[in-house]
């Protein structure tokens, strides 16, 4: 599988620079960032989930459209994670905007990153085949090998850690059981074949634990 070879904070420089040569304004918004992502209620939504999304968007990179507006869309769509509040993913679209409307990307592009970071509060399919691989490539942990997708339900109940199990559990099963009831979990058939079926087996397992 093909993986990003330069850092993220060269990832970053590199497609700013599409749109923008002001070094001051990209690399103050990169320091935003990494500050962002290192907020210590964060175990799983941190810089490492952002460099796995974009290493499995780069397994289809050839497929990507605008590969861009995709990249800029992981690189912000967690950006605000605050595991109480239901608004984190237009919290975190408003903030891209932002920065994007600094970068002065052409409007049409501006709205296509916010559409790819709503698209991750429900997963679901959409006429776009971009924000399909990019909900693929956030959801790409459900279909790790067992031992890497434990680690992830450990790191997610961590950030879930003031909420009691009779409150947790409940919850979390409500999750899962709404991946089981999609037609399928995974939109495009690259991440569909690359991951359905382990995702499934893997969500079964964590919901016996529920019961």
């Amino acid at each position: 599988m093909s993986r990003m070879k330069e850092s993220l904070e060269d990832l970053f420089l590199q497609i700013s620079n599409v749109y923008s040569n002001d070094r001051n304004i990209i690399d103050t918004w990169w320091q935003r960032i990494q500050t962002a992502y290192a907020e210590k209620h964060r175990h799983y939504h941190n810089l490492n989930h952002i460099k796995s999304v974009i290493d499995e968007l780069y397994s289809c990179k050839d497929d990507i459209n605008d590969w861009e507006a995709t990249c800029l869309a992981a690189f912000f769509h967690d950006i605000v994670y605050e595991p109480l509040r239901k608004d984190n993913e237009e919290r975190s679209a408003d903030v891209a905007d932002i920065y994007l409307s600094n970068l002065n990307m052409p409007e049409k592009q501006r709205n296509s990153t916010r559409q790819f970071i709503i698209a991750t509060k429900k997963h679901e399919p959409l006429k776009t085949a971009d924000i399909n691989y990019f909900t693929d490539a956030d959801l790409s942990v459900l279909g790790w090998p067992l031992p890497l997708y434990e680690n992830y339900v450990r790191q997610i109940r961590e950030e879930y850690k003031w909420y009691p199990d009779l409150i947790y559990k409940p919850g979390r099963r409500k999750v899962l059981e709404h991946f089981l009831k999609m037609d399928r979990i995974f939109k495009t058939d690259y991440f569909y074949s690359k991951y359905e079926v382990r995702a499934k087996e893997n969500i079964l397992s964590e919901l016996a634990r529920y019961k």
